[in-house]
């Protein structure tokens, strides 16, 4: 898919679950129980230890959107393309990321917190931005930031929950990162606890839109 292609899906779900551990057993129960839950977009974090690897391997799922997260460095965004990655998330924004996905036309969504960062990321061809940490503001900043910046696009991330998620949504958010909040289940091995946190995001994001 193209990286409008891949933006469309994201948005049409209206969540990205945002994945990060040590265990690649444990990640790959948790991604397994995410799924079943009806999240299909996952993002893992290059601070997963061989996180190309597991991309490479998720990529070969025809039923998953399979993104890196957490790419400081255009090194680092071209490995993950290699393996596979459909989108490309950051922390903050860098004009080298954005360059190299470009050249790959792979979608790359960076992180943002103010009106010139989201300004820099526009000019970079950035269609979504990544509000982060989201824990910094209440939800009303994405009405805000759509009053001077109609065009653009947001994910909040950082600080998600099942009790506000709905307010992001409503306030004009496109989409989600979820992470610890949803894979909480994990660290004691209760991935159905997982699933049926996964489902619950998926039903508070569509009764909210």
């Amino acid at each position: 898919m193209t990286k409008y292609e891949i933006l469309k899906s994201l948005v049409d779900l209206g969540i990205v679950a945002v994945i990060r551990g040590k265990s690649l057993s444990v990640l790959k129960e948790t991604i397994s129980a995410i799924k079943a839950g009806g999240i299909n977009a996952i993002e893992i974090t290059t601070t997963v230890p061989n996180a190309d690897i597991l991309i490479s391997e998720l990529a070969n799922d025809d039923e998953l959107i399979v993104g890196a997260g957490t790419v400081l460095d255009a090194v680092t965004a071209r490995l993950c393309i290699m393996r596979g990655a459909s989108f490309i998330v950051s922390p903050q924004f860098s004009l080298e990321v954005a360059k190299m996905c470009n050249l790959y036309n792979v979608l790359y969504v960076p992180g943002v917190a103010t009106p010139s960062e989201i300004v820099e990321a526009m000019e970079a061809g950035c269609s979504l931005l990544k509000l982060f940490p989201s824990s910094n503001f209440s939800p009303s900043i994405i009405k805000d930031f759509l009053g001077p910046f109609p065009q653009s696009s947001f994910m909040p991330t950082g600080g998600i929950s099942l009790e506000n998620v709905g307010e992001w949504i409503k306030e004009g958010s496109s989409l989600v990162g979820v992470g610890g909040v949803l894979t909480k289940g994990a660290k004691t091995g209760d991935y159905k606890s997982v699933e049926n946190t996964a489902r619950l995001f998926l039903e508070e994001v569509k009764r909210n839109r």
